[in-house]
């Protein structure tokens, strides 16, 4: 076969995907308000949000902390950045926003930080003994 004749096979193999869009639900429960927005499935779901309106909860938008933690009500999401959520807490349906696509139509419900954390954090801390001293201690 010709190098041409390759070249185009290769070509007319290839599939161009265009994005998925997906309509996505907002429910802020401390402000009681609910958003709706569309997002396509190669787009970060917080950025899209905030583009079309949206004041969501973030800070680190690098998957790190859980400011923009939500509860996945309905739904299909993937967040493979999210280091901030631990396997348990992603089974039991918890995502970062900053750092999640959708792969269908979704409902989420936006969490308390402080909850969150404490669920992914709070067993590793005040388990052991504080010593006077270094590194403690400046003097």
């Amino acid at each position: 076969m010709s190098e041409t004749a390759i070249i185009k096979e290769y070509f007319s193999n290839l599939v161009l995907k265009m994005p998925q869009n997906y309509k996505i639900q907002v429910n802020v429960r401390t402000k009681d308000i609910k958003y709706t927005v569309q997002v396509p499935d190669d787009r970060y779901i917080l950025h899209c949000a905030e583009q079309q309106g949206m004041e969501l909860p973030f800070s680190c938008r690098n998957g790190a902390c859980t400011t923009c933690a939500v509860r996945v009500l309905q739904g299909e999401i993937y967040q493979p950045e999210a280091v901030g959520l631990s396997p348990v807490l992603r089974k039991k349906g918890y995502a970062l926003l900053c750092v999640s696509y959708a792969r269908s139509d979704l409902e989420v419900e936006t969490q308390d930080e402080d909850e969150v954390y404490e669920l992914q954090f709070g067993r590793f801390f005040g388990k052991g003994k504080v010593k006077a001293g270094l590194p403690l201690d400046e003097e």
